[in-house]
Formats: C-alpha cells, structure tokens, sequence
C-alpha cells in the first residue's frame, strides 16, 4: 500500500469521481485535462475505465478533442497489461468508440489475442439487439483479412443483421475464408425479396471471391446477375472475360 492509499489520495474509489470531470464536454477544459492527468497517474484498472470513457465524447474544438484523445491513448498504453481486461470490458459493453479500444488492444496483445477479442464480442452482440451498427461493422472490418479459424462462424450471424452495412462488412469478412457453412446463407440473402440491391451486389462479389456454385438457386441469381457478373457452366459466379 502506497502513502496515497493510507490518505485516500489516490484509490479506485477517487479514479470514479472523476469520471464527471472526464466526460464533461463544456466548461473550462482546463479541468478535464487534469482529471485525465491525474487518472493517467493511477495505478488501478478502474482508472482506464474511466480514461476509455473520454473517447464517448467530442469536445470543440475538434483540435482539442483529438489531441485530448491521442493523450488517452497513451496513458492507457502506459498501464500495460493491466489495462487490457478493462478495454475488453469496455468493447464488449460500449456501443462507442470501438475502435479506440481495438487500437489500443492492438498495441498490448498479440494478433491472435485481438482475433480472439473481436470474435468474443461479435458472439456476444450476435445475441444481444444493438440499436447502432457501427459497433459491429467496426469489428468486422477489423477481422477481414485475417486467417483465423474462430472468425467465420462468429461472422455468419451477421449475414441476417437489420442493417444493410452490417451485412455487407459481414459479406466482405466472409468471401475470402471460403467458409461452406456461409454459402447457403449468403445465397438465400442475395435471392430474398427483401434484401436491399447493394447488399445483392456484395453478395454476388461474395460469391465470385468464394468460389461457392450456386446448386439451387440458378434461374433466381441468373436474372439478378449485374455487370461484370455471370454464371459458368459449373454455376459458378465468375466475372465476364472482357
């Protein structure tokens, strides 16, 4: 136990407090920026907590708000380690700022940690209704391209989101994992009624990148083909040869 401790300087309990100071958007800033000081200077989770917090508001002017931003960045990158539980708390429960705390997940943890944290919450939110999308297509930007066996089944779900950018950043993440379980999905997506002619156009893209035939749905995906788009013989969606 340090002397701030015995005195109650400094404790999690005092990192709490300042969350008002710390999420206050008007006023003199000179305030918020000590209070941002100050819980960089503790040593308890509970102040990255309330650190991750800044990045839920903007503040005028913009200068100032990113500049207050990147100094949050680094003070929580100063907590190391310590400071990981915390960020995953944070992307797991916060519609906000995901990508701060992707970024700054991957300055602590290795790739595959990261991975690992984006498809723990893409699980969780595949159960749970979210009025915004951002949250999501966040996520799933930040896990296309990667090979990683736990990532398509995490994305599948998404495929039936409410929003049509949630299923296209979904559609973009799965194509090049070529994962079978996701063509029967993806097809019935591209041939409903109800889906919005974009998210056909990147379910086509899809289905093109994946290499998946089209077994079933022939005569329903021949007439929504759209340039440069078109069947083979094997029922493959490939791009005319120019």
């Amino acid at each position: 136990m340090g002397i701030f401790d015995i005195f109650g300087g400094s404790s999690p309990e005092k990192a709490l407090k300042l969350k008002p100071k710390v999420t206050q958007k008007y006023g003199d800033p000179a305030s918020r920026q000590k209070a941002i000081q100050q819980l960089g200077e503790m040593k308890y989770p509970e102040a990255v907590t309330v650190l991750l917090a800044r990045f839920t508001i903007t503040v005028e002017p913009l200068t100032t708000d990113a500049d207050e931003k990147e100094h949050v960045f680094e003070l929580i990158k100063g907590f190391g380690k310590d400071a990981v539980a915390p960020l995953q708390d944070f992307l797991r429960k916060s519609d906000q700022a995901a990508s701060w705390a992707l970024r700054l997940l991957g300055e602590l943890l290795s790739e595959s940690e990261v991975i690992g944290s984006c498809v723990d919450t893409l699980t969780h939110l595949s159960n749970h209704y979210t009025r915004d999308p951002e949250k999501k297509v966040v996520l799933l930007h930040a896990v296309t391209d990667k090979e990683d066996p736990r990532i398509a089944p995490a994305v599948l779900p998404f495929l039936e989101d409410m929003s049509d950018d949630v299923k296209i950043a979904a559609l973009k993440a799965l194509a090049p994992m070529k994962h079978e379980p996701a063509r029967e999905p993806i097809l019935r997506l591209l041939t409903s009624d109800d889906t919005a002619r974009r998210v056909q156009t990147a379910a086509l893209s899809a289905l093109h990148t994946s290499g998946f035939g089209v077994q079933g749905y022939q005569d329903k995906i021949q007439a929504l083909l759209v340039e440069p788009y078109v069947l083979d013989k094997q029922g493959i969606v490939v791009k005319r040869q120019a």
